[in-house]
């Protein structure tokens, strides 16, 4: 697969690391509106072809697939532009700045019978895939009740970097740089982590959202921020089960962490991830007697990025596709529309 990399940020240089380890693949130009930027990623990684648009890489044409890791609010005229050059794409979340723009890179995406892929980068997990077959093999029973939370703590740590002086980051607090804030950027993550995990689908939400006051006049330069911090939001799914779902960027001594909680009739999983690793936790038989937890072994899964270039290959599509990020994109519109309006709404 010769692949074009499409914005060459810091999510760019994670994707390099782990496209670099599959065989077959290739990387043969990046693109960027940064010189400096691309010029850096393009010698750090060996990549012959720089382009300063897209257009100039689509008019070379020699690639097969292009991961698109642009802003969110780029993400739709890109890839529509790669999917009407025949090219398979595997976009970063979320796929677009609303449901109707996911929607039509969507259809366009199917009509031209091109690999679509969202990188949905916590399908990654392994323990959050064993959960999912746990929950279908029917060894939780029914599904109950279910908790997931998404905390992070850039706002507070610079661990990351300073979110204060680095565009990076500032432009995620931003809706006029095309931010949808916590919930856009991370809230796709921890609905599908939830969804996925639980094995169905959202049916109702009702969210609420929280911007905090983070600078004189909420303003950093070019900067508005406005985008919401946190979130938290109630859910329906479609298996009958209700679920509380909440993410934040001010969650003080947590860098990174995915926490999922599955409880049915007959057992209960969790689902922890960490920058330092992962793990699953049942309490299963008659361990719910004694609500006793053992640890679950978990074998290691194929990243998405593996998942993306065998796909290219064999023409077979995998998930996640767009139509399922699409879908996710809905329920995010309706939580901020549930916000303004102050009632629970239906997917």
């Amino acid at each position: 697969m010769r692949l074009l990399v499409l914005g060459t940020g810091v999510m760019a240089k994670n994707q390099l690391t782990h496209f670099s380890k599959i065989d077959g693949v290739t990387v043969v130009g990046a693109v960027d509106t940064d010189a400096d930027r691309l010029s850096a990623f393009a010698d750090k990684f060996n990549v012959e072809k720089r382009f300063l648009s897209l257009d100039e890489a689509i008019a070379w044409g020699e690639f097969d697939a292009a991961t698109n890791i642009t802003p969110d609010r780029i993400h739709h005229p890109t890839t529509m532009a790669l999917i009407a050059a025949g090219k398979h794409v595997l976009c970063e979340k979320p796929l677009a700045e609303n449901y109707p723009k996911a929607l039509e890179m969507t259809e366009a995406a199917e009509k031209a019978g091109v690999i679509n892929m969202v990188n949905l980068t916590y399908r990654n997990v392994a323990p959050l895939q064993r959960a999912r077959e746990m929950v279908l093999a029917g060894e939780l029973g029914t599904i109950k009740h279910v908790e997931a939370s998404y905390l992070q703590s850039w706002l507070v740590s610079r661990a990351w970097g300073d979110w204060r002086t680095e565009s990076t980051w500032l432009w995620r607090l931003s809706t006029g740089h095309g931010s949808n804030g916590v919930l856009g950027d991370i809230g796709i993550h921890i609905l599908d982590f939830a969804a996925y995990g639980a094995a169905t689908d959202i049916d109702h939400v009702f969210a609420r959202l929280k911007t905090f006051n983070k600078a004189p006049g909420g303003q950093i330069g070019e900067y508005m921020l406005d985008a919401n911090d946190s979130f938290t939001m109630s859910v329906d799914f479609a298996n009958g089960a209700l679920g509380v779902i909440h993410a934040s960027r001010w969650a003080t001594g947590h860098l990174n962490e995915l926490k999922l909680r599955i409880y049915g009739e007959r057992g209960s999983l969790e689902v922890i991830h960490r920058p330092d690793g992962s793990e699953l936790r049942g309490c299963l038989g008659d361990d719910a007697e004694t609500a006793t937890w053992k640890d679950i072994e978990v074998p290691p899964v194929p990243t998405n990025y593996q998942r993306f270039a065998e796909a290219v290959a064999s023409g077979i599509q995998p998930d996640p596709n767009f139509r399922h990020a699409a879908n996710l994109q809905k329920v995010l519109d309706l939580a901020m529309e549930t916000e303004r309006e102050r009632r629970e709404l239906k997917v």
